[in-house]
């Protein structure tokens, strides 16, 4: 496996956001299709099949922002403990979830400057990690 980087960092899972997306939408399309074609016989079952399409793509995106969002709260508490194990003392309260979520590509030798940098300069996610010299990979992230 290729080690990772800032360039190559984020999934892309073809399965997920390519197929099962393109399926979804396909759905939708000819979902509307046969709505805008059907009669009065057929209207009540064309308009369910709307309807689950749209609840299809919402769960497509509902299931992953909760996926991502409990794996964001995880990645704070790491974060924490981490900066608390390094120096002794508690992280400062004003960052944000998103600047602890590219902390932890930083290894221990530039987490706490980072941090402490992130912080004071309030770094954008971006600017953390094109900050960090020695990634840390992270392949648990879905």
């Amino acid at each position: 496996m290729k080690q990772q980087n800032y360039k190559n960092h984020s999934k892309y899972v073809i399965g997920y956001h390519g197929v099962t997306l393109f399926a979804i939408l396909a759905f939708m399309g000819g979902a509307i299709r046969n709505l805008w074609n059907s009669s009065e016989d057929n209207l009540y079952a064309s308009s369910l099949l709307v309807l689950l399409a749209f609840i299809l793509l919402f769960m497509f995106y509902f299931i992953r922002s909760f996926a991502l969002r409990a794996q964001d709260r995880a990645i704070r508490a790491e974060e924490k403990l981490r900066y608390f194990i390094l120096t002794g003392k508690s992280i400062r309260n004003n960052l944000n979830t998103r600047q602890f979520v590219a902390l932890r590509f930083a290894p221990d030798e530039e987490f706490i400057a980072l941090a402490d940098k992130a912080a004071t300069e309030n770094l954008s996610e971006t600017d953390i990690k094109k900050a960090i010299i020695n990634w840390k990979a992270d392949d648990y992230r879905v």
